[in-house]
């Protein structure tokens, strides 16, 4: 992975629209996991950790089996990164497409006046859920034995 010839996202350049981003950052501190309820199933554990180079922070989201994987004070890669706003707050987040390691290039400049977390932005409009499962016509899912009730 170190010998990457993928394009480095600076983390003052992220934005909500950044996708597949590489950032490698040194990590300031680890937050404490926390749980999230979810209304698709179990909650899952998130922690949040400030990570910098030198044109700013970010707030990276670790998730479940990520918590733990990085220390205060590493210099960590993030390959094929996504962004996802948090309250309208810029989260760096590693999916199942992604990875983080430790990396052997060492960020010693850090910028922690410049925080791409603390801007808000307009959060996008969210189609309210209208339960089952879209589709059309008749085929509507049963949820828990609410079938049965088509209207024709």
């Amino acid at each position: 992975m170190e010998s990457s010839n993928k394009e480095l996202t600076k983390i003052a350049d992220l934005t909500p629209e950044s996708k597949s981003v590489n950032v490698i950052a040194k990590v300031l501190s680890v937050g404490e996991a926390k749980e999230i309820p979810s209304r698709f199933g179990p909650s899952r554990k998130v922690a949040e950790v400030p990570i910098a180079d030198d044109s700013g922070t970010v707030v990276l989201s670790l998730w479940q089996d990520q918590i733990g994987t990085v220390g205060e004070g590493e210099t960590i890669q993030i390959e094929n990164g996504y962004v996802s706003l948090v309250k309208g707050h810029i989260r760096v987040n590693v999916g199942k497409y992604g990875k983080i390691a430790k990396s052997e290039v060492d960020v010693s400049d850090t910028n922690t006046g410049v925080n791409v977390s603390d801007k808000e932005y307009e959060m996008p409009e969210r189609r309210p859920y209208r339960g089952g499962g879209g589709g059309g016509g008749d085929r509507r899912r049963s949820f828990g034995g609410r079938g049965g009730d088509r209207r024709f």
